[in-house]
């Protein structure tokens, strides 16, 4: 299974590539975690529903033919580090690949929110897309650790 992080970004600085790096090879080959940049919608072009509904269409474009598709939301579900991990062993369970989307600066769209096979949000908070991407990775590892009796997660 892969699991393919889209994320509508322009530039992330270089510590994010580095602890994304550090946390995906952890992983096992047949839990590959990949992340694909998708340009955002230039910031004068029409309103905030313009340029998601714009950035739906090249996330759309980039999701995996077949591919469970997870939106990031801050009202999505709120899922514990063991709520992850029984959530991994699912999608695991479905035999596709699983397509994290991550909104750009306005947010995802609501064609998105409303096609996605579920909604996680990760924090109330207002995270920048750049730490999002390195606690999806980070998670994702520690999920994969409970699930396979690893020490990396202590039980916390």
């Amino acid at each position: 299974m892969r699991i393919r992080v889209l994320s509508v970004a322009r530039r992330v600085p270089g510590w994010v590539g580095t602890a994304w790096t550090e946390y995906a090879a952890r992983l096992p080959r047949e839990l590959a975690l990949e992340i694909v940049d998708v340009t955002p919608a230039a910031g004068n072009t029409g309103g905030p529903a313009q340029r998601m509904d714009t950035e739906a269409a090249r996330l759309h474009k980039a999701v995996p033919r077949g591919a469970w598709t997870v939106a990031l939301d801050a009202r999505g579900a709120p899922w514990t580090s063991a709520g992850l991990a029984a959530t991994l062993r699912d999608w695991q369970a479905l035999g596709r690949d699983v397509a994290l989307l991550i909104g750009g600066a306005d947010g995802l769209a609501p064609s998105i929110l409303a096609q996605a096979d579920q909604s996680w949000s990760l924090s109330p908070l207002t995270l920048p897309h750049a730490l999002v991407r390195v606690l999806l990775a980070e998670q994702i590892y520690r999920a994969w650790t409970i699930n396979t009796g690893h020490p990396y997660h202590s039980g916390h």
